[in-house]
Protein backbone atom coordinates (compact mmCIF):
# COMPACT_ATOMS: atom_id res chain seq x y z
CA UNK A 1 0.00 0.00 0.00
CA UNK A 2 1.32 3.42 -0.98
CA UNK A 3 2.00 6.03 1.70
CA UNK A 4 -0.70 8.72 1.95
CA UNK A 5 -0.07 11.92 0.02
CA UNK A 6 0.36 15.14 2.03
CA UNK A 7 -2.24 17.78 1.10
CA UNK A 8 0.24 19.87 -0.89
CA UNK A 9 0.81 16.96 -3.28
CA UNK A 10 -2.83 17.00 -4.40
CA UNK A 11 -3.74 19.14 -7.37
CA UNK A 12 -6.56 21.62 -6.71
CA UNK A 13 -8.31 22.92 -9.79
CA UNK A 14 -11.37 24.95 -10.73
CA UNK A 15 -11.39 23.51 -14.26
CA UNK A 16 -14.94 22.18 -14.57
CA UNK A 17 -13.86 19.92 -17.44
CA UNK A 18 -11.84 17.86 -14.95
CA UNK A 19 -14.80 17.10 -12.68
CA UNK A 20 -15.55 13.38 -12.62
CA UNK A 21 -19.33 13.21 -12.34
CA UNK A 22 -19.14 9.50 -11.51
CA UNK A 23 -17.11 10.31 -8.38
CA UNK A 24 -19.43 13.18 -7.44
CA UNK A 25 -22.53 11.05 -7.95
CA UNK A 26 -21.14 8.06 -6.08
CA UNK A 27 -20.26 10.15 -3.03
CA UNK A 28 -23.39 12.29 -2.94
CA UNK A 29 -25.77 9.39 -3.53
CA UNK A 30 -24.25 6.92 -1.10
CA UNK A 31 -21.84 8.53 1.37
CA UNK A 32 -23.05 12.09 2.02
CA UNK A 33 -25.58 12.64 4.78
CA UNK A 34 -27.17 15.52 2.89
CA UNK A 35 -29.61 15.58 0.00
CA UNK A 36 -29.52 11.89 -0.93
CA UNK A 37 -32.98 12.36 -2.44
CA UNK A 38 -31.44 13.88 -5.57
CA UNK A 39 -31.37 11.87 -8.78
CA UNK A 40 -28.21 11.69 -10.86
CA UNK A 41 -29.71 14.11 -13.39
CA UNK A 42 -30.30 16.61 -10.56
CA UNK A 43 -26.66 16.40 -9.47
CA UNK A 44 -25.42 16.73 -13.05
CA UNK A 45 -27.62 19.82 -13.52
CA UNK A 46 -26.36 21.33 -10.26
CA UNK A 47 -22.74 20.83 -11.26
CA UNK A 48 -23.35 22.14 -14.79
CA UNK A 49 -25.17 25.20 -13.45
CA UNK A 50 -22.71 25.94 -10.67
CA UNK A 51 -21.08 29.36 -10.65
CA UNK A 52 -17.81 27.65 -9.79
CA UNK A 53 -16.54 24.15 -9.03
CA UNK A 54 -13.30 23.09 -7.38
CA UNK A 55 -11.88 19.58 -7.41
CA UNK A 56 -9.07 17.88 -5.55
CA UNK A 57 -7.03 15.38 -7.57
CA UNK A 58 -4.61 12.71 -6.43
CA UNK A 59 -1.47 11.70 -8.31
CA UNK A 60 -2.56 10.40 -11.69
CA UNK A 61 -5.49 12.82 -11.87
CA UNK A 62 -8.14 10.84 -9.99
CA UNK A 63 -10.70 13.16 -8.41
CA UNK A 64 -10.88 12.66 -4.63
CA UNK A 65 -12.54 15.89 -3.43
CA UNK A 66 -15.07 18.41 -4.65
CA UNK A 67 -17.01 21.60 -3.91
CA UNK A 68 -19.44 23.70 -5.88
CA UNK A 69 -20.77 27.20 -5.41
CA UNK A 70 -23.82 29.16 -6.47
CA UNK A 71 -23.45 32.92 -6.80
CA UNK A 72 -24.77 36.12 -8.27
CA UNK A 73 -21.16 36.75 -9.32
CA UNK A 74 -21.07 40.09 -7.53
CA UNK A 75 -21.59 39.91 -3.79
CA UNK A 76 -23.07 36.63 -2.54
CA UNK A 77 -22.20 32.95 -2.83
CA UNK A 78 -23.35 29.65 -1.35
CA UNK A 79 -20.91 26.81 -0.77
CA UNK A 80 -22.35 23.34 -1.39
CA UNK A 81 -21.52 19.64 -1.72
CA UNK A 82 -18.05 19.88 -0.20
CA UNK A 83 -16.45 16.48 0.28
CA UNK A 84 -13.20 14.55 0.37
CA UNK A 85 -13.29 10.79 -0.14
CA UNK A 86 -12.76 9.00 3.20
CA UNK A 87 -9.41 7.47 2.27
CA UNK A 88 -7.99 10.95 1.50
CA UNK A 89 -9.20 12.76 4.63
CA UNK A 90 -7.03 14.04 7.46
CA UNK A 91 -4.43 15.70 5.23
CA UNK A 92 -5.88 19.20 4.90
CA UNK A 93 -7.31 18.56 1.44
CA UNK A 94 -10.79 19.77 2.37
CA UNK A 95 -9.31 23.01 3.70
CA UNK A 96 -7.38 23.51 0.45
CA UNK A 97 -10.52 22.96 -1.62
CA UNK A 98 -12.53 25.43 0.48
CA UNK A 99 -9.68 27.98 0.51
CA UNK A 100 -9.40 27.77 -3.28
CA UNK A 101 -13.14 28.26 -3.61
CA UNK A 102 -13.71 31.12 -1.19
CA UNK A 103 -10.39 32.92 -0.75
CA UNK A 104 -8.32 32.34 -3.87
CA UNK A 105 -10.94 32.96 -6.52
CA UNK A 106 -13.24 35.64 -7.84
CA UNK A 107 -15.48 35.49 -4.76
CA UNK A 108 -12.89 36.41 -2.15
CA UNK A 109 -14.81 39.55 -1.11
CA UNK A 110 -18.28 37.95 -1.21
CA UNK A 111 -20.59 37.12 1.66
CA UNK A 112 -20.51 33.31 1.76
CA UNK A 113 -23.21 31.02 3.11
CA UNK A 114 -23.03 27.30 3.88
CA UNK A 115 -24.93 24.57 5.69
CA UNK A 116 -23.19 21.80 7.62
CA UNK A 117 -23.97 19.39 10.40
CA UNK A 118 -20.41 18.27 11.09
CA UNK A 119 -17.79 20.71 9.79
CA UNK A 120 -18.40 23.89 11.81
CA UNK A 121 -14.85 23.94 13.15
CA UNK A 122 -13.27 23.76 9.68
CA UNK A 123 -15.56 26.47 8.30
CA UNK A 124 -14.99 28.67 11.35
CA UNK A 125 -11.33 28.75 10.32
CA UNK A 126 -12.47 30.58 7.17
CA UNK A 127 -14.59 33.08 9.10
CA UNK A 128 -17.95 31.28 8.88
CA UNK A 129 -20.12 31.73 11.94
CA UNK A 130 -23.80 31.30 12.83
CA UNK A 131 -26.11 33.68 11.00
CA UNK A 132 -26.27 37.28 12.14
CA UNK A 133 -29.35 39.46 12.61
CA UNK A 134 -29.62 39.96 8.82
CA UNK A 135 -29.90 36.29 7.89
CA UNK A 136 -33.23 34.56 7.46
CA UNK A 137 -33.80 31.11 6.02
CA UNK A 138 -36.94 29.60 4.53
CA UNK A 139 -36.80 25.81 4.75
CA UNK A 140 -37.80 23.85 1.66
CA UNK A 141 -41.10 22.00 1.50
CA UNK A 142 -39.71 18.73 0.12
CA UNK A 143 -39.94 16.29 3.05
CA UNK A 144 -36.98 14.34 1.66
CA UNK A 145 -34.69 17.30 2.26
CA UNK A 146 -33.39 16.91 5.77
CA UNK A 147 -32.30 20.05 7.62
CA UNK A 148 -28.59 20.47 8.16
Amino acid sequence: MAAPQPAEQYDISDDRNRVDLDVVWDFLSSKAYWNRWRKRGDVEAQVAGAWRVVGGYAAGGTMVGFARALSDGVALAYLADVFVLPEHRGRGLGRRIVRTMIEDGPGAEFRWLAHTRDAQVMYAGFGFRPGDRTLLERPGSNPAIEPY
